[in-house]
């Protein structure tokens, strides 16, 4: 990665592979706030739950995507549910390594699979808390990663983050992958983008961030070593290899496209969200909705000119676009859309590095206020039927 604003031009420890990494001393208060965040929207979940006649662990083990995990955990693929529409919906839609893991955190212990699957989220958190601090610190220093961290702990749909769904998992995946392709570990960071490709369908994000990395060091150095090809051939394997056994098992090489068009996923260059929109601009207090998905989504489209300005390195870059873009222009629940972005953490940036330059007496209420502000959002989210 190039080296961010504030930073001398030349090559610091930081950037040499080999070298000890220069934020690894000061990952441990990234990890700790994210901890205390997250614990503080446990904390407000569980008191929410109990005043609701609610379960606060079910809730985050046994709701929505989580029961389809563990389905695939237990009783390995093929289950499909009709939907009232007539839809028939596939447990294929739904990548592998989380159930995997599972699976093997039950078979080792006492746990049920769906406490397994919170075992996994519980810690692959803070691993992805530790793996964007590094980041954040090898770009703008030790306060731009530990506000970074903490910015992403305390979004609106941090929540899910403490769930047994996969977007910790992932984000854990693709941040140590982008961090390893900054080191220039090519094979690390191949391995780490099949395994995000492992995860989910936007793996394939990690995977062009991996290429682009390696475009660029291919350009610099006018060379191209076998670590890196290996790493660039490694990335996408994950995600093509489960698509390609989809297609096996369906008798047709894109049947993944088909499956995800059964539960009404498909990219149409964000025609569907927009006739969404529109349709919530029609009277109050919808209204309030509407303004609401206008102001979020150009709040993540001005995030993201914001890090093309401030020069973010490119794989960077490409891994957010990408994410941003299969978020906002497909089609689908319309709800999923802010868990969608959650991977996209590299937006979080401009406003990180913003924080990081003001004093605590300015900075620490803010994320104060938004810590509180997600901890009960994700509460009345989870403890009702969807987003509010």
């Amino acid at each position: 990665m190039r080296v961010g604003p504030g930073r001398t031009g030349h090559d610091s420890p930081v950037d040499r592979p080999g070298a000890a990494p220069a934020g690894l001393r000061g990952a441990w208060s990234a990890v700790a706030a994210f901890a205390a965040v997250r614990a503080l929207g446990l904390l407000v979940l569980t008191l929410w739950s109990r005043a609701n006649g609610r379960d606060a662990h079910a809730l985050l083990s046994a709701r929505w995507d989580s029961l389809w995990y563990v389905r695939v955990a237990e009783s390995g693929y093929d289950f499909t549910l009709t939907a009232p529409d007539g839809r028939v919906l596939s447990d294929q839609a739904f990548f592998p390594l989380l159930p995997w893991l599972e699976r093997a955190v039950a078979a080792v212990g006492p746990l049920g699979l769906g406490d397994a699957g919170l075992l996994v989220s519980a810690v692959a958190g803070p691993v992805a808390a530790w793996g964007m601090y590094l980041i954040g610190h090898h770009l703008h220093g030790h306060r731009a990663g530990l506000f970074l961290v903490t910015l992403w702990a305390a979004v609106p749909v941090g929540i899910v983050q403490s769930m047994a769904y996969s977007e910790a998992l992932f984000v854990a995946l693709a941040a140590w992958s982008l961090y390893a392709v900054a080191r220039r570990h090519w094979v690390g960071a191949g391995l780490l983008a099949s395994l995000a490709g492992l995860t989910r369908p936007v793996g394939l994000a990690v995977a062009a961030a991996v290429w682009a990395g390696a475009a660029v060091e291919a350009r610099r150095s006018r060379h191209i070593g076998g670590r890196m090809l290996a790493g660039v051939v490694l990335a996408p394997l994950g995600a093509a290899g489960y698509i390609l056994w989809v297609g096996l098992r369906r008798g047709s090489p894109l049947a993944y496209l088909d499956v995800q068009a059964e539960w009404g996923n498909g990219f149409d260059g964000g025609l569907a969200y927009g006739k969404f929109i529109v349709a919530h601009l029609g009277g109050w207090p919808v209204v309030l909705a509407g303004l609401g998905l206008i102001a979020g989504t150009a709040l993540a489209l001005w995030a993201y000119v914001a890090c093309v300005r401030r020069r973010q390195p490119l794989p960077l870059l490409v891994y957010t676009g990408i994410v941003v873009a299969l978020a906002l222009c497909s089609s689908g629940y319309f709800g999923s859309k802010p868990r969608l972005l959650l991977p996209a953490f590299p937006l979080l940036l401009p406003v990180a590095l913003a924080l990081s330059r003001m004093r605590a007496t300015r900075s620490v209420p803010v994320v104060t206020a938004l810590a509180l502000g997600s901890a009960v959002y994700g509460a009345s989210w989870l403890g009702g039927s969807g987003p509010p």
